[in-house]
C-alpha cells in the first residue's frame, strides 16, 4: 500500500539510523525536550529504528535521558545560566557521527551545531529534517533585543529552507513557513496528550484543601517553566485586575525557572508547588478550575493540552499555536496576548458563571481526545520515510552504498 505518496517499496524496509541533534535533550525541563525524549523513546521501542542524539548536557541532569545520548561542548548563557549553548560540531563529534552513518539527520534546533549538523548531513549525502519548537524571534522582544529580529529572521529562513523537509507543530506556522519560501517542505507534526495521565478523574479535593483551596472558589493556574517570555508579567497584571474587580482570587502556580523570585514576590498569595512531574503534575493540574496562558511564544503549547484533557476551563493568548487547539468560545476563551485586562474579564466571567466554566471545560475535554501521541509520533516517522525516498537513489549504512528499488 502506498504511504504518503510513495511506495512502501521505496526504500529497505529495515530499521533506519537516525542521528538527532537538539539544543538541550535533559539537562533542563521544557516541553520541547519532553516531546524529543518521547520521540526518541516511540522510534526505538514502537518502531525498531536506532536513534542517536547528540546535544549540549549538564552534570546534573534534570531527568534521565531516553536513548543514546552523545554530549557535545557548550557552555552556559550569561544571562540564562539555565540553558547551554553548543559550541558547535568538533572533530571528534563529526567523526562518531560518521562512524553511525546514519540514514537521515533530524534537527531540532537552529544553534551552532544544528548548523554545522546540517552541513555534515549535506556532506554525507543523507537527508535533513528539522522540528520546529520555539519561535525563537519572538523571545527578544522580551530581552530588549527587538532590533534584532530582521537578522535572526533571515538566519532561521536560511536554515529551515536547506533541510529536507521542516516539521510544524499546526498548519498556522506551516503556511507562515510556505509563504516565506519554503512550500512544499513543510510537513505537519502535532502534539499528543497522555489521557490515562492527564485527566479530570486526577482532581483531590483533599489535595486542594491541604494547599489552602476552599472548595467552592475557583483556582487559576499557571504552570510551565517560569521564564518571562511566557507571558508572567501579562499573568501577574490580569490577577490583579481580578482582585481589584472583584477581591482575592486563588492563583495555583506549577513549575520552576530562573523568574520564580520574581512571580513569587509579585503575587505574594499565590501557591508555587515547584517543578512537578507524573501523576503529582496531573494531580496538580487537576486541582485547577481555570487555566491562563497568556504566552506568545509557543510553537504548539503542550500545556494547554494538557490542562485540555484534565478538565481546566482555558483562557489564552489569541495566537497561532493556541488557535490550532481552542476555538473561541467553544472550547476556551482566546484573548489579545498582551490585553491584561481582557484576560481577565474573561476570568471574572467564568468565576462568576460557573455553567459557562463547565461547558468550556467539557468541550475542551473532548477535543484533547483528538491528539494522542502514538498517532502523532508516528506521523514524524513517515516524514522519515518520506525524505528518504525523495532524497536521493541510495542510502549509505555503515559505509556502504544500497541501492534503492523502484518504487
Amino acid at each position: 500500500m502506498p504511504l504518503d505518496g510513495y511506495s512502501s517499496t521505496s526504500i529497505p524496509a529495515r530499521p533506519l539510523r537516525i542521528a538527532l541533534f537538539s539544543g538541550n535533550y535533559n539537562y533542563t525541563v521544557d516541553g520541547a525536550n519532553k516531546t524529543l525524549n518521547r520521540l526518541v523513546g516511540h522510534l526505538e521501542q514502537v518502531e525498531g529504528h536506532q536513534v542517536r542524539v547528540y546535544s549540549p548536557t549538564a552534570p546534573v541532569p534534570a531527568f534521565p535521558a531516553t536513548g543514546d545520548l552523545v554530549s557535545v561542548p557548550s557552555v552556559t548563557i550569561p544571562t540564562r545560566p539555565d540553558y547551554r549553548i553548543a559550541l558547535g560540531l568538533p572533530a571528534v563529534i563529526r567523526r562518531d557521527v560518521e562512524a553511525f552513518a546514519p540514514d537521515l539527520v533530524h534537527l531540532s534546533a537552529p544553534d551552532l551545531l544544528g548548523m554545522e549538523a546540517l552541513k555534515l548531513a549535506r556532506r554525507m549525502g543523507v537527508p535533513a529534517v528539522a522540528s520546529l519548537h520555539t519561535l525563537f524571534d519572538s523571545y527578544l522582544d522580551y530581552y530588549a533585543l527587538g532590533c534584532l529580529k530582521p537578522i535572526l529572521k533571515r538566519r532561521l529562513q536560511r536554515f529551515y529552507s536547506d533541510c529536507d523537509y521542516v516539521l510544524a507543530p499546526t498548519r498556522a506556522l506551516a503556511e507562515q513557513l510556505e509563504a516565506a519560501g519554503l512550500e512544499g517542505q513543510t510537513r505537519i507534526w502535532a502534539r499528543g496528550v497522555d489521557g490515562d495521565l492527564f485527566s479530570p478523574a486526577r482532581r483531590d479535593p483533599a489535595w486542594r484543601r491541604a494547599h489552602g483551596f476552599d472548595d467552592a472558589q475557583p483556582v487559576i493556574v499557571f504552570f510551565g517553566r517560569l521564564v518571562m517570555e511566557k507571558g508572567l508579567a501579562v499573568f501577574v497584571e490580569a490577577v490583579r485586575r481580578l482582585e481589584l474587580s472583584g477581591g482575592a482570587v486563588s492563583v495555583l502556580v506549577i513549575g520552576d525557572g530562573p523568574a520564580r523570585s520574581w512571580f513569587e514576590e509579585a503575587l505574594p498569595d499565590a501557591v508555587f508547588t515547584g517543578f512537578l512531574q507524573g501523576e503529582a503534575l496531573a494531580r496538580a493540574i487537576a486541582g485547577g478550575d481555570i487555566f491562563l496562558n497568556p504566552s506568545a511564544t509557543e510553537t504548539f503549547g503542550n500545556v494547554n493540552l494538557e490542562a485540555m484533557a484534565s478538565g481546566l476551563a482555558l483562557v489564552c493568548a489569541d495566537v497561532p499555536n493556541s488557535r490550532a487547539l481552542i476555538r473561541h468560545d467553544r472550547t476556551g476563551i482566546l484573548c489579545d496576548a498582551r490585553d491584561a485586562g481582557a484576560y481577565a474579564g474573561a476570568i471574572r466571567a467564568l468565576i462568576d458563571q460557573p455553567a459557562e466554566r463547565m461547558r468550556l471545560a467539557r468541550a475542551a475535554l473532548v477535543e484533547s481526545t483528538l491528539y494522542r501521541w502514538p498517532e502523532m509520533l508516528g506521523s514524524v516517522a513517515r516524514v522519515y520515510r518520506e525524505a528518504l525516498a525523495s532524497h536521493q537513489p541510495a542510502l549509505r549504512v555503515r559505509g556502504r552504498e544500497y541501492a534503492l528499488m523502484a518504487g
